[in-house]
């Protein structure tokens, strides 16, 4: 049954092969349905009334052409591309119901086939407009300031710079950044995060939230079309295209199985008569039963309407899934590692100790250093700039900038050569640390900070960092273990004793420190081959590599960042760390569901093929009808459960 290509056709216009351009065939084909049971209908009054048997047979036919129109396009569509799909079974063993001049019965299985296909596509389709919807979220217009004055432009119209004017309790038209106020903003739609967020000048903001209070002048930065909200969009509809492994194997096996359906059933035909006595007519009538429900309706839609679910679940709670194979790899997850930085903690660690060892005080060194961190985006430098901040620093830009992964940066500040970062960044330049410096960098590493040395002729000094971990972190370690993972690692670039304070903060099993950007990927894949598949949760930018090394990438707090929605597998909306397991408990549930639907529908093919071979019952082709587009409208509907779940 071509089931997926109904509900995408139903989601959009139809195909103008199919029908005229003018009329979609969201529309027409539920016309058709009515038209062909009122044709039932109308045939059995007739029959009872005693009227003309070519009468009759035009009514007849009329319910032919309209229930099986989209199931004889389907089909020859199929042939086309030498293909064998399961509108062409029914239409095949509604054209033979014809033969043997059991016109009722063929038609009322394209009725039941054709309402189940409309009944399919509609219960599909709410998957895709869960999603759909957030589109609804976002006004059509916007308030735009132009010079004193303010105009009202539509949303689409809006270009990057564009000033818009936005009051408490409206929606954010467009994604922008805050120049003038501050407010809370409920970012529920885009993030999942229930509690409203504090904007202010310089803060990003996305289209389809809500701003709770305060008024705000935003600053256009992209276009409606590569807004945040339209991209979520977009990838959980290509996510859509990219099947599940079970359900690539179920569309590979539905073209074997056809084939084997029609081959048993021309034997089915043509055996019986010649080896026994038992009547053509009535031997094709169960032939064309035996076709019927041996088709796999149930058991191929019985994938698609989970996983398309599941994704529209997990969508609507800030989780993108990046495909269908990506859900379904999620539910075999053993091993879950996370960044430190920025994951297991608040990523936002404060300047505790600043040590100099020349003629610099602790503000001109904070100052120095400030400054040439000022261009990277790594927490710990962003960090340093809002001390800075703090102390009324002067910050300039440093001419050049290159940021070391995994050991610091090397800068051009006021024409000297700078480097700020760890140890070994000094090190593999060739630089002695002083000894006295080396014991106060162990000291502070005992106490878990983060040391950074700073150089520039000579070494500067050292300014100690402390990062905390989040207060969830204890509970996302237990729950990780509550969804089935048997390992959580932490992987981090920093040093072992901060490492080991957090770890011990957390609860972690295995941590992990001193690690490159390649050390992690050597790390992973040691993981992997001990315990099995392994997630790697990181910001999708630093973590680049070893997302994409790990079995599933997970990329969290990545609302406005591309790089994080091209790159990982899964990705996070916000930073909250529960939608981690939820994630994991998610696709358990949809990989339960769809092997629920998988033994269900071959149960059933079974019970029916069985009833339909044994002459003692002599299943009539109404009852089959019923009973096989009955187990396809009960996976489907199982499936639809996933857009409600909620773990336990």
């Amino acid at each position: 049954m071509s089931l997926i290509s109904t509900a995408s056709a139903q989601a959009t216009q139809s195909n103008p092969t199919e029908s005229p351009p003018f009329i979609t065939r969201e529309r027409l084909e539920p016309l058709l349905v009515v038209i062909t049971a009122f044709a039932i209908g109308t045939s059995l009054a007739l029959e009872a009334s005693g009227a003309s048997e070519g009468l009759i047979l035009v009514v007849n036919i009329i319910s032919y052409l309209a229930g099986g129109y989209y199931g004889v396009i389907e089909g020859l569509h199929s042939l086309k591309h030498r293909e064998i799909n399961v509108d062409l079974l029914m239409v095949l063993a509604a054209g033979g119901a014809a033969l043997v001049n059991q016109w009722h019965e063929g038609a009322i299985l394209l009725f039941l086939f054709s309402l189940s296909n409309v009944l399919q596509a509609y219960a599909l389709d709410r998957s895709r407009r869960a999603i759909q919807s957030l589109l609804d979220l976002r006004p059509d217009t916007a308030t735009v300031r132009r010079g004193d004055t303010t105009i009202t432009l539509a949303v689409d119209a809006l270009k990057p710079g564009d000033v818009v004017v936005l009051q408490p309790g409206e929606l954010v038209p467009i994604d922008g950044r805050v120049i003038k106020g501050s407010g809370t903003v409920n970012q529920a739609s885009i993030t999942g995060e229930s509690i409203p967020v504090l904007k202010q000048v310089g803060d990003d903001v996305f289209a389809a939230t809500l701003n709770e209070h305060g008024a705000l002048d935003i600053e256009v930065t992209r276009p409606a079309s590569e807004s945040t909200l339209s991209r979520i969009i977009k990838l959980v509809e290509e996510a859509q295209d990219n099947r599940a492994e079970t359900q690539r194997f179920l569309d590979t096996f539905e073209q074997y199985y056809a084939m084997i359906v029609i081959a048993a059933t021309l034997l089915l035909i043509a055996l019986p008569p010649i080896l026994t006595n038992v009547n053509f007519s009535d031997n094709f009538y169960r032939a064309m039963v035996v076709l019927v429900v041996a088709s796999p309706c149930a058991l191929i839609i019985s994938t698609p309407a989970s996983i398309l679910s599941a994704i529209a679940n997990g969508a609507r709670r800030g989780i993108l899934f990046k495909g269908g194979a990506h859900l379904e790899t999620m539910a075999q997850i053993k091993v879950v590692a996370l960044d430190k930085t920025g994951t297991l903690t608040t990523g936002e660690p404060g300047v505790t100790d600043i040590i100099t060892t020349s003629s610099l005080d602790e503000d001109s060194l904070l100052q120095l250093v400030a400054s040439v961190e000022s261009r990277s985006e790594h927490p710990l430098a962003q960090s340093i700039v809002r001390a800075a901040h703090k102390r009324q620093l002067t910050i300039e830009e440093p001419s050049e900038f290159k940021a070391i992964p995994g050991r610091g940066l090397e800068a051009i500040y006021h024409g000297q050569r700078v480097l700020v970062g760890s140890r070994h960044l000094l090190e593999n330049d060739g630089i002695a640390i002083p000894d006295e410096l080396y014991k106060q960098q162990v000291t502070l590493e005992d106490q878990g900070k983060t040391v950074l040395y700073a150089w520039r002729d000579h070494v500067l000094g050292l300014i100690g960092m402390a990062d905390t971990a989040r207060p969830e972190a204890v509970a996302l370690v237990a729950d990780l273990h509550k969804v089935g993972v048997e390992k959580v690692v932490m992987l981090t670039g920093d040093n072992a004793r901060a490492a080991a304070s957090i770890a011990q903060a957390t609860g972690i099993d295995e941590y992990c420190a001193d690690l490159l950007p390649e050390n992690k990927v050597e790390k992973l894949k040691e993981l992997r081959d001990k315990y099995g598949a392994v997630a790697m949760v990181g910001d999708g930018v630093n973590d680049a590599p070893a997302l994409a090394t790990a079995t599933i990438g997970i990329a969290m707090g990545a609302a406005g960042t591309d790089v994080a929605l091209e790159t990982a597998d899964v990705v996070l909306m916000s930073s909250e760390l529960n939608k981690i397991p939820y994630a994991i408990a998610l696709s358990k549930r949809a990989q339960r569901v769809v092997w629920q639907n998988i033994a269900f529908s071959l149960s059933v093919i079974v019970v029916l093929v069985t009833a339909a071979l044994l002459p003692i019952i002599e299943l009539p082709l109404p009852i089959g009808v019923v009973g096989h587009e009955g187990s396809t409208l009960i996976v489907v509907a199982n499936g639809l459960r996933l857009l409600v779940f909620k773990p336990n």
